[in-house]
């Protein structure tokens, strides 16, 4: 019988693990993955309510929350990426200035709606920076905020003309073209690991995923997905 890992993870790196390492994975082991996507925070609620899964792929500090109940293997924590947060536009349509932290608070009070999530660690981080700006009720009075998902569709849809999630995220969605990042003084970045769950019946296809997900060819790859590495992108010696 063909072995099974399951895995719940964040969208953050949903781009590079489902279409790229899931396969290559696969093909070396003959095993099989099923995944889940979800907001970090969703898929925390759903263990602490008795969900099962070998292997999860989240924010640090949902591994952290997790660890601290018992829930982490030990030893099975692994760094994988750093997602940041980015703004992006409809293909073709101007950029706003965001380069400094006055540009960007001008740049949502001037556009005609913006899209977050509720759920997702961009959306929580967003609602508490327009709060930081002073600007909380007039962005939240045009805002389109999906529940959990790609704030990217909005832009493709025409719903909005300015879209927050992680670059990752907004990447992940044709017809975008991507402003950038956050400016430094007011940017946010997230750390994601995957590590095993204690419960897991399937350690040693677990550890073999892991190492797939943390391989030099899986760091190229969240590289060009526009994430940041948190391990080396070459072979030492290379």
């Amino acid at each position: 019988m063909t072995e099974t890992v399951t895995m719940r993870g964040g969208y953050a790196l949903q781009g590079v693990i489902e279409p790229i390492l899931i396969p290559a994975f696969e093909r070396q082991t003959g095993a099989r993955v099923s995944a889940v996507w979800e907001p970090t925070s969703m898929i925390v609620k759903a263990l602490k309510a008795g969900e099962r899964s070998d292997v999860v792929v989240l924010a640090d500090e949902a591994i952290d929350e997790l660890a601290e109940l018992g829930f982490i293997a030990p030893r099975t924590r692994t760094p994988l990426a750093n997602a940041i947060l980015g703004l992006a536009v409809g293909r073709g349509q101007p950029k706003p200035d965001i380069a400094t932290p006055d540009a960007f608070r001008r740049a949502l009070l001037d556009c005609r709606a913006i899209a977050y999530s509720k759920a997702g660690a961009s959306g929580i981080y967003f609602e508490k920076l327009i709060e930081q700006l002073g600007i909380a009720d007039v962005v939240r009075e045009k805002a389109v905020v999906i529940p959990f998902g790609l704030t990217a569709e909005k832009l493709v849809s025409g719903e909005t003309d300015l879209a927050i999630q992680q670059i990752s995220e907004l990447m992940m969605v044709d017809g975008i073209d991507l402003i950038g990042p956050l400016p430094d003084e007011i940017g946010c970045v997230t750390g994601f690991s995957a590590a095993i769950l204690g419960t897991s019946p399937h350690l040693h296809a677990a550890q073999q995923f892991i190492a797939v997900l943390s391989s030099v060819a899986a760091m190229q790859a969240y590289a060009a997905a526009g994430l940041a590495p948190r391990l080396p992108t070459q072979n030492e010696g290379d």
